[in-house]
Formats: C-alpha cells, structure tokens, sequence
C-alpha cells in the first residue's frame, strides 16, 4: 500500500491565512488520515460535515484538478476531536 505524502512545508511569511490556502489530495489524505476513496465517499455524505473541494479549472471531467481550503479541513478535523471528547464525557 502506498503511503500519502507528508503535506508541503506551508509558508511561514506574513499574511499567510489558511481560509485561503487550497491544498491538493496528498495533503488531505495526510492531515486527516483517510484514504482518497473515503474522503470522497465523506463528501457524498453531507451528514459528515466533510468539507467540499474547490473546482479548479472549468472542466467537467472526471480528473478535473480540485483543492481544499486548509482551514476547512482543519476545522473538520477539530470537530472530530471534539466529538470523540464529548463521547467520551
């Protein structure tokens, strides 16, 4: 089994703001710990909260490039940890 790659460095520089940086598959694979067949398969499911891509060109083609917001993917991450915090209260 292949394993993801770890995320890019993220720019350290002034301004920098993840509710604007769009980060590709391997990143979100590695800041969540999913696979891409169930990231996608968390999208379908609204329930999930998992957070929408970002089309990145016109294209409607299967294989169109897509991103995340960083801080979306953040904050779903940090509502799963919230939930497992409140499971176990």
């Amino acid at each position: 089994m292949l394993k993801p790659k770890p995320p890019a460095r993220l720019p350290a520089a002034q301004g920098f703001d993840p509710a604007t940086t769009l980060i590709r598959m391997p990143e979100v694979e590695a800041l969540v710990g999913l696979a891409r067949p169930t990231i996608y398969k968390l999208m379908r499911q609204p329930e999930s909260g998992f957070p929408q891509a970002v089309k990145l060109s016109t294209s409607t083609a299967r294989g169109a490039p897509v991103a995340w917001v960083l801080g979306e993917v953040q904050a779903w991450v940090l509502a799963r940890i919230a939930a497992r915090n409140k499971a176990a209260a």
